[in-house]
């Protein structure tokens, strides 16, 4: 029975009925096909190791939810910073929809992790064990034989071992590696909790990349949904050169385009669409059709291009427009959130010190001094354990009482060490400030705080005597 033609009517990924077809993408070669196993081997890289590499102490990126710490790089967080996140989510959001502007969805078939992992890694897996495209396909309608259920059997082990893994690798970045090996060595009892997270991100893994897989693309990632919103005539996009390649016809056929119709772009696509009936939203800018293309380009004799990389003005007019109005927005907006979350990280201090009032009476009156009850909460932000010196600042006659003057932090401990902060009544003015400095041991870092001194105005009854 022959296959529809795919059109603009309907997904064609779906049947008659509206029932997914399970696609058989072609096996493809050429400068993009080529370029892109590199670029995944190299995210991949990326994503496996940053839990294993330590900076200061602890992994690169460590996302400790139980604990309510981050470490990101050698820098300490807690979840009073976790506004950072909302710039450094802007400017690259931004940047992402600057690159689908310019370029289309130049993300979701290069970088996006759902692309990266299924073709980088289990459709090969896939033409591995049950070789290529024609042959996947007659094996899955073929009848159940030994062969059929050994390459099954074997394919879906490797799968749910590769989930596994994957599923593990995204945990360490949560629990870190060092533990998440511990955890493992230990057995499930001893950490149920995290092993029922392992079991169900390792069914979900397997679920979308043997069965899922462009659905995902197409009907849950909202960057794919709003690609029509972000892109314009002039957005690098992967098209059909009209011009050149209507009307389609046979090799020697006179009169006609250099589109053989040989379907060769539509058998490579990983969500079966065909890219000269235009674009559309289930291209995912794999640039398996130009690779397709110009290999019967290259065998025919003519010149490459017929599918290429272009914007739909450039297709239709010869014309093209790469800066526009929208550019400048997106590019402005992008480096707005990542200069300030960029700022924001640089200057994230090894401490957090906060001078305050106690609670209860702002001042006391002692005889004839003037008394103030305050407190200096310190929050240790260093990746390991340091000690906070406190050192007075006051100017005579005022005088602070520090009690703890030395004060002994874990990592993301936190303490409020009391002070006492005293001045004789005759030289009290309204606006004086009380003044310490915090040492950080640690990063070698200090930092001046003050607070308001509070005292009695010009009426003698002001205040809360204590005798």
């Amino acid at each position: 029975m022959k296959r529809p033609e795919p059109s603009l009517d309907k997904l064609h990924m779906l049947d008659e009925r509206g029932s997914r077809r399970y696609l058989y993408p072609a096996e493809v070669s050429g400068r993009f096909s080529n370029l892109r196993p590199l670029v995944f081997a190299i995210l991949i890289a990326v994503y496996v190791s940053l839990p294993w590499i330590t900076v200061g102490g602890q992994p690169a990126v460590f996302i400790d939810i139980a604990a309510r710490r981050f470490f990101l790089f050698g820098r300490t967080f807690n979840a009073q910073d976790l506004y950072l996140a909302f710039f450094i989510l802007t400017g690259v959001g931004f940047l992402l929809i600057l690159a689908a502007a310019l370029f289309g969805r130049v993300w979701c078939g290069w970088a996006c992790p759902q692309t990266v992992f299924l073709e980088g890694i289990f459709r090969r897996i896939e033409r591995l064990i049950e070789g290529p495209a024609s042959h996947r396909q007659a094996l899955a309608r073929g009848p159940l034989t030994v062969e059929k259920i050994l390459r099954k059997l074997l394919l879906h082990t490797v799968y749910l071992l590769l989930s596994y893994v994957l599923a593990h690798l995204l945990l360490a970045y949560f629990v870190s590696a060092a533990q998440l090996l511990r955890m493992i060595k230990e057995g499930p009892k001893a950490h149920l909790s995290t092993f029922l997270w392992g079991v169900g991100i390792t069914v979900a893994l397997y679920w979308n990349f043997f069965w899922f897989r462009e659905q995902l693309c197409l009907i849950v990632c909202p960057y794919g949904r709003l690609q029509s919103v972000m892109q314009d005539r002039d957005t690098i996009v992967i098209g059909y050169d009209k011009r050149r390649g209507e009307p389609r016809g046979k090799v020697k056929q006179e009169g006609v385009g250099d589109c053989v119709d040989c379907r060769r772009c539509v058998a490579v696509c990983p969500t079966d669409i065909d890219i000269r009936n235009g674009l559309q939203m289930e291209c995912i800018g794999c640039a398996g059709c130009i690779d397709a293309c110009d290999e019967i380009m290259v065998k025919l004799g003519r010149k490459k291009g017929l599918i290429r990389y272009d914007s739909e003005r450039a297709l239709t007019t010869g014309t093209r427009k790469f800066l526009r109005p929208r550019m400048y927005l997106y590019s402005a907006l992008g480096a707005l959130g990542l200069t300030v979350a960029t700022t924001l990280f640089v200057r994230h201090t090894a401490f957090e010190s906060n001078f305050l009032h106690a609670r209860g009476a702002s001042y006391v009156l002692d005889g004839e001094l003037v008394r103030n009850q305050l407190l200096v909460h310190l929050i240790n932000k260093n990746a390991t354990p340091s000690v906070l010196s406190l050192q007075s600042l006051a100017v005579e006659p005022m005088t602070l009482i520090i009690p703890l003057p030395e004060v002994p932090l874990d990592s993301l401990a936190s303490i409020e060490v009391p002070v006492i902060a005293s001045l004789p009544r005759a030289s009290y003015r309204p606006g004086m400030r009380v003044s310490l400095q915090v040492f950080d041991r640690t990063s070698q870092t200090d930092r001046v705080i003050d607070v308001a001194f509070m005292g009695p105005n010009t009426e003698p009854t002001s205040g809360v005597p204590t005798r």
